[in-house]
């Protein structure tokens, strides 16, 4: 089976974290930037309250044998020192039903190389 994992990200630990998934055999990563808010409900500087706080997501299939080792890969260079702070980000887990390659139509399986 395949799991889409979506990891939602600091702009500044992007780069860091995208080297991390390089290192460990994970290449593959299709990456997008967003603006939210989380619990925190976004940053107040003086008088100006910034509902949406700009992220970056990075979105990437992986085979459910290396699902917790790629969370914990993003997760350990993601966070902000050893305790991490809020605005870290989340990460998202949702099981994958197929997947097909646009340039040979072929359908991929979890026995295939994965990448997004």
């Amino acid at each position: 089976m395949l799991s889409m994992i979506r990891a939602i990200v600091r702009p500044e630990k992007v780069d860091n974290v995208l080297a991390s998934l390089m290192d460990a055999g994970f290449p593959a990563v299709t990456k997008y930037a967003v603006a939210g808010r989380g619990k925190q409900r976004g940053i107040k500087i003086g008088e100006v309250t910034y509902d949406e706080i700009p992220k970056v997501m990075l979105m990437i299939v992986v085979d459910d044998a290396d699902k917790e080792f790629v969370i914990k890969t993003i997760m350990g260079t993601a966070r902000s020192g050893e305790k991490g702070a809020f605005g870290d980000g989340k990460i998202f887990v949702s099981g994958v039903e197929s997947m097909y390659t646009v340039s040979s139509g072929l359908m991929e399986t979890a026995s295939s190389k994965v990448g997004v």
